[in-house]
């Protein structure tokens, strides 16, 4: 209803479902969610459940720096 279209609704439940799930894992959520979007272009498809917030491994801070250079 507030979210301009049915889409865009199903797109901010997603959001809002990934933010919760964080807080009940006690995971930062904009820790989790920049981590997440740095790594989620290079993770291969079929490991895309090892992002999901309960079975998520946060990447090394100084991994970030060689990641974005190479």
């Amino acid at each position: 209803m507030f979210a301009g279209s049915h889409e865009h609704g199903e797109r901010a439940a997603i959001i809002y479902s990934l933010i919760q799930t964080c807080k009940l894992q006690g995971i930062d959520p904009d820790e989790y969610l920049h981590d997440v979007l740095l790594r989620i272009n290079d993770h291969k498809q079929n490991k895309l459940w090892e992002l999901l917030p309960q079975n998520w491994k946060p990447q090394p801070r100084n991994n970030y720096a060689e990641t974005q250079s190479a």
